[in-house]
């Protein structure tokens, strides 16, 4: 399999400078053979993608491109933890959060945005266990935040 900054080229993206965070936290944390992932918000060069609920202000098509934002941010969380992308053995679970208007009902659908970009980039082993959840409001009024758990070989 092509190395995963390759597949990520191939699909005309990069992996993004680590996002800074946005309070009291570390975007990643290393523990043994697992990385855990921040909440990572749609951050991209520093900014908001965009500000509001699914549903609402953002459409589902904006807030699944959002997730995939969100996804490139955690991977560069997990690259700057291990060095090299060629590393995850495993993506294990992702949860993604959606800030959403109390009638909408497709966060599995923008939870998408992240898990098929993660299934492009890592083949088999971004095929993960997943949790999509609708809540009223995310930091910053971001649309949409998303965490990894990856399981890494020394």
């Amino acid at each position: 399999m092509a190395h995963p900054e390759e597949k990520l080229a191939e699909l005309g993206l990069s992996v993004p400078e680590v996002a800074a965070p946005v309070a009291a936290y570390v975007p990643a944390v290393r523990s043994g053979n697992h990385v855990y992932t921040s909440g990572q918000l749609p951050m991209r060069q520093g900014e908001l993608m965009m500000t509001g609920k699914v549903g609402g202000d953002v459409s589902p098509e904006e807030a699944v491109e959002c997730a995939q934002q969100c996804g490139l941010n955690a991977i560069a969380a997990v690259k700057a933890q291990v060095g090299d992308l060629a590393a995850v053995e495993r993506v294990v679970k992702v949860v993604c959060f959606v800030a959403s208007t109390p009638d909408f009902t497709g966060q599995p659908q923008v939870a998408n945005g992240v898990s098929e970009l993660l299934g492009e980039v890592f083949g088999e082993a971004g095929v993960h266990a997943r949790s999509a959840v609708g809540v009223p409001v995310l930091p910053l009024d971001a649309p949409v935040e998303v965490e990894l758990v990856v399981e890494v070989r020394d």
